[in-house]
């Protein structure tokens, strides 16, 4: 294993980050914030309460969610994405450097940047409202599993990606629908029998059922295929990485 190796490519994505903090930690806190702000106080006041717990408690976990999964995907796939852009990825996959410690490198940077932007987002949700975590070890392997699926799918969009506007195609228009209809701020429980059943074939929707759960102790499906579905995206994301590298499509083009 070269671990010289990963902590290089490890260490050259933080060091992006911490380059542009106002972009990639700043702006997704203060957004997230606007909505504490918009949906927690001002329409949280009026909602009431949803399985005897506040609107503005209700929606921490779908935001959180929501706010990973974007940047998890952003930065995995804009990551990988600018070698290829730049024509550096040639020197990295003539390197004795293999495909493993590649994804790790790039990969591992992308989902410790997500879950540091969790965790932030977590502690500014206590500015507006007060919470509990009924299963804190739950809630952290949730989120570092989620990170780390997601920022898999996105070194895979990064990997497809021909251009800027295909880095963001799939995150907007498929990503972003998925979970806002996938109780990021609602209980699917509130929705007609008709569209509860729809609502089970959002994959998203198992992500933050369970990632609620985890706080509150209540979930809109059983917590056993909340974790079981987090686990198939990673392995699913690791196999189609891996037949990437084997096949070397949209790397040797």
């Amino acid at each position: 294993m070269n671990w010289h190796a990963i902590r290089q490519i490890y260490r050259f994505e933080m060091s992006r980050t911490f380059r542009t903090v106002t972009q990639s930690i700043a702006s997704p806190v203060l957004s997230t914030s606007l909505y504490f702000v918009v949906f927690g106080s001002a329409i949280g006041s009026r909602v009431g309460a949803i399985d005897g717990i506040s609107y503005g408690a209700f929606i921490i976990p779908g935001l959180v969610m929501m706010s990973l999964l974007s940047e998890s995907i952003s930065n995995a796939a804009f990551g990988i994405y600018m070698p290829k852009w730049s024509g550096t990825i040639f020197e990295l996959l003539s390197a004795p450097v293999s495909a493993f410690e590649v994804v790790a490198g790039y990969v591992g940077a992308a989902a410790t940047k997500s879950v540091m932007l969790g965790l932030l987002i977590l502690a500014t949700a206590r500015l507006f409202v007060d919470y509990q975590i009924a299963h804190p070890v739950m809630m952290v392997c949730f989120l570092a599993l989620t990170a780390l699926s997601f920022s898999l799918f996105g070194f895979m969009i990064g990997l497809w990606a021909d251009d800027f506007q295909k880095l963001q195609l799939i995150p907007l228009m498929v990503i972003a629908p998925l979970t806002f209809l996938g109780g990021a701020f609602y209980s699917i429980k509130m929705l007609p029998p008709l569209w509860q059943q729809i609502s089970l074939f959002n994959p998203v929707m198992y992500l933050i059922s369970g990632f609620r759960w985890s706080f509150f102790d209540v979930s809109d499906v059983n917590i056993v295929l909340s974790f079981s579905a987090i686990v198939a995206t990673m392995l699913l994301c690791l196999t189609l990485i891996w037949l990437i590298f084997k096949t070397g499509w949209k790397l040797k083009n």
